[in-house]
């Protein structure tokens, strides 16, 4: 049988204004930044709109890329794919909440579902937010019957945050990949059941907003794990239960921190602003550290599209954090380090390289010794920073004080520090000093 040419491919294609070999390029970089394999030409697209159909992972990946093309979500019927990529989770803001954390929480347990969660794309489509503010509305919950439910799920309330705690305080200490499957598995087993029983409205927004901050606490380690699509699946859930739960503190921290992992990402696009313009606008009945973090994200954005925005931004934030209370729990607090690192990298993305490294300095010496993780990535970008400048003898110093934190940390992102050191210090490896860290950092990423 003859092959049918792919007419809706080649609409979308004219629409964004690509040829054959400017798509081919364009998902080839798309790949590389998804750490996936694809090997694609001109002649690989001319035969897609010829009638081939593409093979995984070009599928997951034509769309993304057409979707940011257009800046619009692209569905596989709107490209003329007769089979949608194989997905775990409905990416949908509309989709119901609790079913996709029970599918995702699940496909972490299982090889066969998790090699294909594993395969999915980062989406820049999936910031996009629905028009109207709350993304899911479910129906009205009908009342418990058993006078003894309320109090035994409030127990499981303070459960579940002190979980949080234990779970929270290991991360920030060593790094989100040796617990992620164990609170994986608490969220499939335990969670997820408990929100389907019946209980009291109130005692379930509480339920609810505990839920998705330990849903929230997921997508951290995911993210930290370097499972990129994976943490945005997690954060973008507890945004939709936060909502349910009329939490909104929780849902402006997700939101904000959907914005921050695309920017980490290296993506600046109108959608991952108008993230972090909604995550602030949303937080003004929150407390002042959290409006805090919103202000310092935006800042971080807005560097990239309005300066004088940025550094307003920037100074609400710094004034938001002198009202602050000194809590140190997860979701009411926002450590003064991590402020000056926000201040950071809305320094360097602005230019202000020099300034940049002082905000750093006053990171690393304002973090706590619970923030261990935290400390040993600005230690590595503090080290970055300096060699951009020239100072050779401040960037050894600070990577090898960070050499000797790494080996605790099971953490993607530290490797990822680690590989950007190597790469960095390669052009000065005739340096005795940068050969023997250069010696040490090897033997560290075969370890």
């Amino acid at each position: 049988m003859a092959r049918v040419p792919n007419a809706r491919l080649k609409i979308l294609l004219d629409e964004a204004g690509l040829s054959p070999a400017r798509l081919a390029r364009a998902l080839r970089l798309l790949a590389a930044e998804q750490h996936l394999s694809l090997t694609c030409d001109h002649t690989t697209v001319r035969r897609w709109l010829a009638g081939t159909r593409p093979r995984p992972p070009a599928p997951a990946l034509l769309l993304e890329c057409l979707s940011r093309q257009l800046g619009r979500p692209v569905a596989a019927h709107d490209a003329g794919l007769t089979n949608s990529p194989a997905t775990v989770v409905d990416s949908s803001w509309q989709a119901d909440p609790l079913h996709k954390l029970n599918q995702i929480a699940y496909a972490e347990l299982d090889p066969a579902r998790y090699v294909l969660l594993g395969s999915e794309v980062f989406s820049l489509a999936s910031l996009i937010l629905p028009e109207h503010t709350m993304p899911y509305h479910p129906p009205r919950r009908q009342e418990d019957s058993q006078p003894d439910g309320p109090c035994l799920r409030l127990s499981e309330v303070e459960h579940m945050k002190g979980l949080m705690a234990l779970f929270y305080k290991s991360a920030e200490q060593y790094g989100g990949q040796r617990i992620r499957i164990a609170l994986a598995a608490y969220l499939a087993h335990e969670v997820v059941p408990l929100l389907h029983s019946l209980t009291r409205e109130g005692v379930h927004r509480r339920l609810l907003s505990a839920a998705a901050q330990l849903t929230f606490l997921q997508g951290t380690l995911c993210a930290d794990s370097g499972l990129d699509r994976t943490a945005q699946h997690y954060y973008q859930i507890a945004a939709q239960m936060a909502a349910e739960a009329e939490d909104a503190a929780s849902y402006v921290i997700a939101l904000r921190t959907m914005a921050n992992q695309a920017h980490e990402l290296g993506h600046h696009t109108a959608a991952v602003l108008n993230l972090s313009e909604h995550a602030a606008a949303h937080a003004t009945q929150c407390s002042p550290a959290v409006r805090a973090y919103t202000q310092a994200g935006l800042a971080v954005v807005q560097a990239y599209h309005d300066r004088n925005a940025a550094l307003a931004a920037l100074t609400h934030a710094e004034k938001l954090h002198t009202w602050s209370d000194s809590s140190s729990a997860p979701f009411t607090a926002y450590p003064i380090g991590a402020l000056h690192y926000q201040r950071a990298q809305t320094l360097i993305a602005l230019g202000s390289t020099s300034s940049a490294i002082t905000a750093l300095a006053a990171s690393l010496r304002l973090r706590t010794a619970a923030e261990h993780r935290a400390s040993a990535l600005t230690r590595a970008r503090l080290a970055e920073t300096h060699l951009r400048l020239g100072h050779l003898e401040e960037a050894m110093y600070h990577w090898e004080a960070y050499l000797n934190i790494y080996p605790a940390l099971r953490s993607a992102r530290a490797m990822r520090c680690l590989q950007t050191m190597r790469r960095q210090l390669h052009a000065y490896r005739q340096h005795h000093r940068v050969r023997e860290l250069l010696s040490k950092a090897s033997r560290e990423a075969s370890s």
